[in-house]
């Protein structure tokens, strides 16, 4: 399914090592809206789209996601590298290094573990993909706060710029997939899977002259 190029999407080189940083970066790695819940929520969503393009867009996005998942443990790593115990003290690091010494483990910045049931794969197309719009946005969000506390720190400033930029581009392209979807919709059924009890009338459509659609309604 996959070619995997062994390469870092966007090249990670960092000199100073800092610790306090590093806490706040692995809130991208397994936070509430960070690069593994994104990965596992549109790797399992996929199966319930409705049409090829839409499934391939969420395979897509969700491997470009372990790509991202993959430059933030990097810098995670890079961060933590040849710390002293002075400096692992000092930084708060303390409590994070006796249980994983330097190793790169799946939490939020506040501590929490990784949970999957911080994100969802609802099986109805139109639900899912909302709650993909909404958490790119969210994930935007986290490294908007982030680039906020590194931005003299170019070294560690630029992967994260590249993946906010990413960020966007998953947002427009869920809108996209999201008015696909819609189109196959018929002019009642705005939802993918319409309840008998959402329809009081009988509805059909017919594409007009212009090629567009208009309504026919009978009352039951």
């Amino acid at each position: 399914m996959w070619n995997y190029e062994k390469r870092l999407q966007y090249p990670i080189k960092i000199t100073t090592p800092n610790a306090k940083i590093a806490q706040f970066i692995l809130s991208q790695y397994g936070g509430p809206d960070g690069e593994i819940n994104a990965s596992l929520r549109y790797l399992s969503q996929r199966f319930a789209m409705p049409n090829r393009k839409a499934m391939g867009v969420l395979t897509d996005i969700g491997t470009e996601e372990l790509a991202h998942l993959e430059m933030v443990s990097t810098i995670v790593h890079q961060l933590t590298a040849d710390l002293t115990m002075e400096e692992i003290e000092s930084s708060g690091f303390g409590n994070y290094y006796i249980d994983h010494t330097n190793g790169v483990w799946a939490m939020a910045a506040g501590g929490i573990p990784q949970n999957a049931c911080e994100f969802q794969s609802k099986g109805d197309p139109i639900t899912d993909l909302f709650e993909d719009l909404a958490a790119e946005q969210k994930a935007r969000s986290t490294y908007d706060n982030i680039l906020r506390v590194v931005k003299d720190m170019p070294e560690i400033a630029d992967p994260i710029r590249f993946l906010r930029a990413r960020e966007i581009v998953h947002f427009q392209r869920f809108g996209e997939t999201l008015r696909t979807v819609q189109e196959d919709l018929d002019c009642r059924n705005f939802y993918a899977f319409n309840p008998s009890f959402d329809m009081p009338s009988f509805c059909s459509c017919e594409t007009d002259d212009d090629g567009g659609k208009k309504e026919i309604c009978e009352k039951n």
